[in-house]
């Protein structure tokens, strides 16, 4: 039977522009082509939004280049203030941006929530940052001259965001890109470009002014925007997604040498030790697990847990794991949503069998669920030899699984045993063993016993293969930022 869409449901996704914005218009995709967004609890379709050529994606460019000298030339108060008032708005509009959010990309809508919470906080943060924009006066070594030392725009800014967490993850990019001055054109995931449209509505409502920021919905990404980031007027490129498509783009950049900021996979490793307080990695392997339903580059991804507590461990996270709700993301208690898409589901259920086969113990969960929609149960798995796929892999779906170490060394090598360095969990009472292992581990960013890690005054990234640059905190604004020197002669 096929489920009836309630009339708030059908109003706040009628209620969102399908157009492209470009150059401060809703504007159809060249031929008038659309593409379909679906439910991922249910596999309708939610509505048709614009489906961005080529030359769609090169109009928003042109906007975007156009638009980029005034608004360089913006006072920062003003630039802040639109993202103070933008802020506000999301604030205000939270409920109905967070049920489209769940619509479209599964997440129960607590979470829908405090994911605008979240990307709310990008915009005041960088409201904030965009009147600190310093420089320096510095006499020369020999006293004959001075350096002046001035930031300025980096220029027209290409942004590609990813479909698990459509709100923040633009909010981390144009927050700052706002701030600094810079123009841009953004492509959200096309799973998810509801939620980027909707903000994209709000930040005119906030007083962006036409062309700063242009929206380009597309169902072929890579066909979009190569010729954007090989056209040579833009300056920079920032991406969140896989490694495997950031490292394509790298390659695109090279040739006009664009400036990067890469977010790209994690393969979090969460290390409780024997003295750590159990009731409080138990509560933080819940939030590092299974925030977004465990599709998050910082979910933890291999639990390495010291042989004294490895036992009770894995019976206290199955009992939590085994009751959560699983259901729509709009049904009342559900913690457990859909997965994107069928593809996802595919992925975590081949890596659950490939662990199983090589020995692994499923303790709860471990398998799909009847019905429509994109579901998997909440698992976890113990035994988990090194070998297994999932020891290499992001899982990106609701499965722990669990592997028993002795010494604090073997945890550390174990932790480091991968190409990825977004971000590591340690549990531990012992200040010095804490200090230590956080310095020894090769991570972007540390959960020192605590299980999210994310914060927009703090600065997101990683390492080796996780990505580069850093977003948010007092160095996120320097992203869109070039440093300029001036020799004065006296």
């Amino acid at each position: 039977m096929t489920r009836r869409a309630s009339v708030s449901e059908t109003s706040v996704v009628e209620s969102v522009d399908k157009d492209l914005f470009i150059g401060g218009k809703w504007v159809q995709a060249t031929g008038g082509r659309t593409f379909a967004v679906e439910d991922p609890a249910t596999g309708e379709v939610l509505c048709q939004v614009a489906d961005a050529t080529p030359q769609d994606g090169l109009a928003a460019l042109d906007a975007a280049v156009a638009a980029q000298q005034e608004w360089a030339a913006t006072a920062p108060r003003e630039r802040s203030e639109i993202l103070r008032r933008a802020y506000e708005l999301l604030n205000a509009r939270n409920e109905d941006l967070a049920l489209v959010m769940t619509l479209e990309m599964g997440k129960p809508l607590a979470e829908a929530r405090g994911e605008i919470s979240y990307a709310a906080e990008f915009f005041r943060w960088f409201s904030e940052e965009a009147v600190r924009i310093d420089g320096g006066y510095q006499t020369a070594p020999n006293g004959a001259g001075r350096f002046l030392v001035t930031k300025q725009p980096v220029g027209p800014t290409l942004l590609i965001t990813p479909w698990n967490f459509p709100m923040a993850m633009g909010g981390r990019k144009i927050g700052p890109a706002i701030a600094a001055g810079c123009t841009m054109v953004i492509k959200p995931a096309e799973q998810t470009p509801l939620s980027m449209l909707a903000l994209a509505a709000i930040l005119v409502e906030a007083g962006l002014p036409a062309g700063v920021l242009n929206v380009v919905t597309t169902s072929n990404p890579g066909g979009v925007m190569e010729p954007l980031i090989r056209d040579g007027r833009a300056r920079k490129l920032s991406f969140t997604g896989s490694t495997a498509v950031g490292r394509k783009l790298l390659e695109q950049c090279a040739d006009k040498v664009l400036r990067t900021s890469m977010e790209l996979g994690g393969n979090a490793p969460f290390v409780v030790f024997d003295d750590a307080d159990l009731d409080a990695a138990i509560e933080g392997a819940m939030q590092a697990k299974m925030r977004n339903i465990g599709e998050a580059c910082t979910a933890a991804n291999r639990f390495y847990v010291q042989r004294g507590v490895a036992d009770e461990f894995a019976r206290r996270l199955t009992e939590r794991m085994s009751a959560l709700p699983l259901g729509r993301g709009t049904e009342p208690g559900v913690v457990v949503g859909p997965l994107i898409d069928t593809d996802a589901v595919e992925k975590v259920k081949t890596l659950v069998q490939d662990a199983a086969d090589r020995g692994a113990t499923v303790l709860t969960g471990g398998a799909t669920v009847d019905g429509p929609g994109n579901f998997y149960q909440a698992t976890v798995i113990t035994d988990v030899p090194r070998d297994a796929r999932m020891a290499g892999e992001e899982i990106f779906g609701p499965v722990a699984p669990i592997s028993v170490f002795d010494t604090e060394d073997e945890a550390v090598a174990a932790a480091n045993d991968t190409e990825y360095g977004l971000v590591s969990y340690v549990f531990t009472n012992d200040l010095k063993r804490a200090l230590r292992v956080s310095e020894n581990l090769e991570a972007g960013m540390i959960g020192l016993n605590q299980g999210i890690v994310s914060n927009p005054a703090a600065p997101f990234g990683g390492v080796k293969q996780s990505g580069l640059g850093r977003e948010g905190g007092a160095v996120g604004i320097d992203e869109f930022l070039e440093i300029k020197y001036i020799a004065v002669a006296l």
